[in-house]
């Protein structure tokens, strides 16, 4: 198991498998670095290397009381490219992860970047407000909080349960063992972060950070995702990253990263490689 310390004193833990260029993983909320096994194992068996983190206060890193914002977590990330001296590096992020990757554009640059990949991602901007009239509701995020201050081992499992992997919906087949995976990797993070968390990814305003990507960029999003729903989301992220490349799942989920991921993994894959997606 390796860890490293940031600037502020927050351990953080990491994965690092393969070899080959590199491909640096940052997750959702609450989750941890093991929702991108499927990736990593697909990608490293594939000639990369990759690699992804516990964000601060989630799962084996350490969970400090202050710094739980988009701003800490872009340079957490930094700290570990730097640690690492990764260059040429493919920054894949999903949902909460994909803010973490365009702070990390927006506060660092792309010096160390070669392409970027926004999955599910919660950019531009999540919470409706006057400038972002589209957006989802606070009520909406003010009831995830509610929900993990009354209870935050039930909303851990009802989430799962239901909108993240769309398993209320008509027809779904409901996998015991994913849902059993999301409630355990959220259930290690620390209350407080997670909980300061939602603030995070909801109300972040990473419309500045998108129109810093200078890379090549492939944007994926689930037509049904009912989390981050694809026209506050991946749409809305392709029209500001006017040369990215933009694939809309039909009928996947928030999750998709597990309920299509051998789509996910192909289409990854394609990209890390330079080749052509989508088609």
């Amino acid at each position: 198991m390796a860890y490293f310390t940031t600037r502020d004193g927050v351990d953080i833990y990491y994965k690092d498998w393969g070899r080959g260029r590199p491909v640096v993983f940052c997750h959702g909320w609450p989750l941890g670095a093991d929702s991108w096994e499927a990736q990593m194992l697909h990608l490293s068996h594939n000639g990369f290397r990759t690699i992804a983190h516990d964000r601060r206060g989630h799962m084996r890193s350490s969970q400090p009381w202050d710094g739980n914002d988009m701003d800490h977590y872009a340079d957490d990330l930094a700290q570990l490219l730097e640690l690492l001296d990764l260059d040429d590096v493919c920054l894949v992020g999903f949902s909460t992860g994909g803010g973490e990757v365009a702070r990390y554009v927006g506060r660092h640059g792309t010096g160390r970047i070669a392409r970027l990949a926004l999955i599910g991602a919660v950019p531009p901007l999540m919470v409706q407000r006057p400038d972002n009239p589209d957006g989802v509701p606070r009520e909406v995020f003010d009831g995830i909080r509610a929900g993990q201050i009354e209870n935050r081992a039930q909303l851990y499992l009802d989430i799962p349960s239901g909108p993240f992997y769309g398993f209320n919906r008509p027809g779904a087949t409901p996998s015991p063992g994913l849902i059993q995976s999301w409630f355990l990797q959220g259930m290690l993070g620390g209350h407080k972060n997670t909980y300061d968390s939602i603030a995070a990814f909801s109300e972040t305003d990473f419309r500045d950070d998108l129109t810093k990507f200078d890379k090549p960029t492939l944007i994926i999003h689930g037509d049904d995702d009912q989390v981050v729903p694809i026209d506050v989301g991946g749409r809305a992220s392709a029209r500001l990253v006017p040369h990215a490349t933009f694939i809309a799942y039909a009928g996947a989920p928030h999750g998709l990263t597990d309920t299509h991921k051998d789509r996910v993994n192909a289409d990854l894959l394609a990209f890390a490689r330079g080749e052509t997606v989508g088609h």
